[in-house]
């Protein structure tokens, strides 16, 4: 089921998500639904909070980057960064934050502690776009966008659409809330 996602000034974007204490079947279907809401806005990544549910769950599927074809899709419950190694800056977008993209610096790869889509714990190294994508998701889980992490001036750049959103006006091409309100729209 497509979920409509969570828009910039939603409350539960700026929450810390809970932990899971296992993995049931509402969770198995939340998963789903992640997945096909992330796959119909055209995303690569989703978290929970982003549909609405204040929980440590995201999901990534990064196989549509070129150079990331073999990559297969992830489900990240409870992550917990362990480590983190070299930098690197990039272009960033957000499917809560639509038309708005903004240069990131993060750093380029990380060990990550985490329990899958059975709720087996796991640690792994991950770098390149795979690294990207688990930190700005993680940040969701923490309550943090992307926008909070330009650069004031490059922030600044941005404020007018950030406004726009935030008083309900939303151009994306998938279904999202905003202002407790589903809209669909589409892009002009």
């Amino acid at each position: 089921m497509i979920l409509p996602i969570n828009i910039y000034s939603d409350d539960v974007l700026r929450r810390k998500a809970r932990p899971l204490k296992g993995v049931d079947g509402a969770i198995v279907e939340l998963v789903e639904s992640m997945f096909e809401s992330m796959r119909n806005a055209a995303g690569i990544g989703l978290a929970a909070p982003q549909v609405g549910h204040s929980l440590r769950l995201l999901v990534l599927d990064v196989s549509c980057v070129s150079n990331y074809e073999d990559e297969k899709p992830m489900v990240v419950i409870n992550p917990h960064i362990l480590a983190v190694r070299g930098s690197n800056e990039m272009e960033e977008g957000c499917l809560s934050v639509p038309g708005v993209q903004g240069d990131v610096v993060r750093p380029a790869s990380l060990t990550l502690k985490y329990r899958d889509e059975h709720f087996e714990e796991r640690i792994g190294d991950f770098s390149g776009m795979v690294a990207r994508v688990l930190q700005h998701e993680i940040d969701h889980l923490n309550g943090t966008l992307f926008v909070d992490r330009l650069e004031k001036r490059d922030r600044r750049k941005i404020q007018k659409e950030l406004e726009a959103l935030s008083s309900g006006v939303v151009n994306a091409a998938y279904p999202v809330v905003t202002r407790d309100v589903v809209m669909i729209s589409k892009p002009s």
